[in-house]
């Protein structure tokens, strides 16, 4: 499908770069983001879709329903005048509920010095907003196989399996790596009880289990999206009803009465686990033709929540370097490129090691031990010292340097934590030379 943008030339936003024609290929969240953003500027935009639209879309296949919304989405959706529109009728996450093996609870603040959050937003609303922000009143139109179009400057938005990085992996000095995990996920789902939540709804809710977990984020009908994420091969060796049911009663056993047995079993058999991989490329760029956001630069894992968040805030550094004074597009789409990727690369990995905190660390005496240094200092030092993850979901400080500021953090504590050591071990041995002085006398 295809559609054009509105066009509006009294916001305001001015640069040297004259008014394109440009096709953003793909109407997701990042490309209605970046559209919209093209749109405000005054310049003709075409967005293609070969979805069908999602705002008559009941379901959008293999994509969750809902996302944690975090300060970098925030701030790209308060640029285009929406924040307060999602954040109406988002669900404020204020931290983790842990679900241990037999039931017990126990909640991690993201955030109990200032008390940020994360929000639940649900993807159809958010990108129902994007796309009204930026669409005429027409409908979208088909866009067929063999129409031609022309454009000056391609934005490939068009997710992990990109056709537009496709055409520009031929290139050559494009860099671009694959990953698959072993690990795929299922979507199932808690339903609302009398027409209320069935757990507290101010949570992300997590069941950690060592090599395997389950979460839950709400939504705004009362109900929880769970998503259920384990090796295949642990998928593969549930073969019947009554193996998902022992299953669940060994490691979800307070899960089970909330998911009802019924849909259970009706949920986990309906389709196949999903996969997911991790990909990083650069450059973003080609000449002053085409430029790729989002999932199409730099897929990840979703353990961080990140992925929504850092393709929106491709969209700020784009447009904040498109708008400079006297710069030209071929040099803005560099800028882009070298402003970009050792932040992205970052974030993948990160979004890697966030699953294995999530379904193992978290459950440890060192990770809560840590957690709750991190807190202390942060209470005391705010502008020093901000934990990883608050550093990552509730300010913008690149994600390269949140990884750095981390690394700082932890060699400060390794030099505390020896130097209390050591003088433990020096007040140790003097105590004990005394004592064997006063012995002898």
């Amino acid at each position: 499908m295809s559609e054009k943008l509105v066009q509006s030339t009294g916001n305001g936003l001015h640069s040297s770069i004259p008014k394109l024609n440009v096709a953003v290929i793909g109407a997701g969240l990042v490309g209605s983001l970046a559209a919209l953003n093209f749109a405000r500027k005054g310049y003709e935009v075409d967005l293609y879709e070969y979805r069908q639209d999602i705002r008559t879309a009941e379901l959008v296949q293999g994509r969750s329903i809902n996302l944690a919304l975090s300060q970098r989405g925030r701030e790209a959706l308060a640029e285009v005048g929406l924040e307060d529109e999602i954040l109406s009728t988002a669900i404020p996450m204020r931290g983790r509920m842990l679900h241990d093996i037999k039931g017990n609870t126990s909640i991690v603040l993201y955030d109990p010095c200032t008390k940020q959050c994360l929000y639940s937003v649900g993807r159809k609303h958010l990108n129902e907003v994007l796309l009204n922000a930026g669409y005429t009143s027409k409908s979208l139109k088909p866009f067929q196989e063999d129409a031609e179009a022309k454009a000056d400057l391609i934005v490939g938005c068009d997710g992990a399996f990109s056709a537009v990085r496709q055409q520009m992996i031929k290139n050559y000095g494009f860099n671009f790596s694959q990953e698959y995990i072993e690990h795929g996920y299922l979507e199932l789902c808690i339903p609302a009880k009398n027409n209320e939540f069935q757990m507290p709804a101010n949570y992300l809710h997590i069941w950690p289990r060592d090599t395997f977990m389950m979460i839950a984020l709400p939504n705004q009908d009362k109900s929880f999206t769970v998503t259920l994420s384990m090796p295949f091969k642990v998928f593969s060796d549930i073969k019947t009803p009554k193996d998902l049911l022992e299953f669940f009663i060994k490691y979800y056993v307070d899960a089970l009465p909330l998911l009802g047995e019924e849909r259970l079993i009706k949920d986990f058999f309906k389709s196949k686990p999903q996969y997911l991989l991790s990909i990083k490329c650069n450059p973003y760029h080609y000449k002053s033709k085409a430029v790729l956001l989002g999932d199409a630069a730099h897929a990840m894992v979703p353990y961080y929540g990140q992925g929504m968040n850092a393709g929106m805030e491709d969209c700020s550094l784009l447009f904040s370097i498109i708008n400079q004074t006297g710069i030209t597009l071929d040099k803005a789409l560099l800028q882009f490129t070298e402003s970009r990727w050792r932040d992205a690369h970052a974030i993948c990995d990160l979004a890697m090691y966030n699953y294995v905190e999530m379904r193992d660390l978290t459950k440890r005496v060192t990770f809560k031990c840590r957690k709750f240094l991190d807190t202390t200092l942060f209470r005391f030092f705010p502008t020093i010292w901000v934990p990883l993850y608050n550093s990552v979901s509730f300010t913008t400080m690149p994600y390269n340097k949140c990884i750095a500021n981390r690394k700082w953090q932890d060699k400060i504590l390794r030099n505390i934590f020896y130097a209390v050591l050591s003088g433990a071990l020096v007040t140790g041995t003097a105590l004990y030379v005394m004592n064997l002085q006063n012995f002898d006398r």
